[in-house]
């Protein structure tokens, strides 16, 4: 049987070559990816509280998006088999690579005077950049620090990790969080142990009750009593998963985005964390609008060299405009948020 890519023809032409169906695969991918990436830091610059009431644009489309149906199935097909892809010829081409904008020793052409090629060059480079920081950023927002979900009747609460700050108080009562420190879980462990030994009196008093009456509208009021326990159980068992240091705090919500909102103040609370994301965010930022550049070629939009002016100041701008999304979410966190 023979390959895909080598029957993959027009009739009367020749089979089109392996390596220009990769390439098309590899830039339309791309372009997936450049505009999750325009909304996803769009959506960021929010969490800066100062950029809307208490981040309620930031709260308002994460929950948005946490509402959609299938979001799993959407994530998988629209996000995660672009990336893969995306990456997979990426990592192919960054190791096949042959940059030339050193100066030359002499042995072949000096081209290092065609900004072009340092272009090409910082493309790969970003490449690398991207694959180590997407992992990480992945494992740490997506699953490490991932807000707890869990439900109590009709209401889910989302529950996260939070270092304690002279601002956070202040915060969690405009954007409607509870926070529990150590002390404040064991008050509660202590009040639904309590309710537990109350609970357990009642029903030997319905038993009674019932052993005299036969079956009544008390045994479903048990039975409905049990479950809620059951349930606070449960809530104060999740509260309990994640060990907490002298200086840390449990910040309880049943808005999604509002527990995602207080993760990325968190997350942006030191200098250090604030610096690898700048540099995460630049290296994107260029990554995806040079790819628009060679995309608008690659695909015959930008034929001439006036056409291939245009859109590079056209995605220079665009690249300006998202690193102004990435930065405000980190450092408008960090000198704002932290001081409110």
């Amino acid at each position: 049987m023979k390959n895909l890519y080598e029957t993959a023809h027009l009739p009367g032409t020749a089979a089109l070559p392996a390596s220009f169906i990769k390439r098309r695969l590899h830039s339309i991918t791309g372009l997936f990816l450049v505009l999750f990436l325009f909304e996803h830091l769009l959506v960021n610059s929010q969490a800066a509280l100062f950029l809307g009431e208490n981040g309620i644009g930031f709260v308002q489309a994460v929950n948005s998006i946490k509402a959609l149906p299938y979001l799993p199935v959407i994530e998988l097909t629209l996000l995660g088999v672009p990336i893969l892809l995306h990456g997979y010829f990426g990592i192919i081409y960054l190791f096949s690579a042959q940059p030339n904008s050193r100066h030359s020793d002499g042995r072949s052409p000096d081209l290092a005077s065609y900004s072009r090629n340092h272009a090409y060059t910082w493309q790969r480079i970003t490449s690398l950049v991207l694959v180590v920081g997407l992992i990480l950023h992945v494992v740490t927002m997506r699953f490490l620090h991932r807000p707890l979900e869990v439900a109590v009747g009709e209401k889910t609460d989302y529950m996260v990790k939070l270092q304690m700050d002279e601002g956070l108080y202040t915060v969690s009562s405009r954007i409607g969080l509870s926070l529990y420190d150590q002390q404040a879980i064991g008050v509660r462990e202590k009040q639904l142990e309590k309710e537990s030994k109350n609970f357990t009196a009642e029903i030997e008093k319905m038993n009674i009750r019932k052993r005299e009456a036969g079956f009544s509208v008390e045994e479903e009021r048990q039975l409905q009593g049990d479950q809620a326990l059951k349930e606070k159980e449960h809530w104060l068992a999740t509260l309990k998963e994640r060990v907490l240091a002298p200086d840390e705090v449990i910040g309880v919500t049943d808005s999604f985005g509002t527990a995602e909102l207080v993760m990325v103040r968190d997350a942006f609370k030191s200098i250090s964390m604030c610096v690898v994301y700048t540099l995460f965010v630049l290296a994107a930022s260029f990554h995806a609008m040079n790819g628009v550049w060679t995309f608008a070629i690659a695909w015959g939009i930008t034929l001439s060299e006036r056409s291939r002016k245009y859109m590079r100041t056209f995605s220079d701008g665009l690249m300006l405009l998202v690193v102004f999304f990435g930065l405000a979410a980190i450092w408008g966190t960090y000198w704002l948020n932290l001081k409110s």
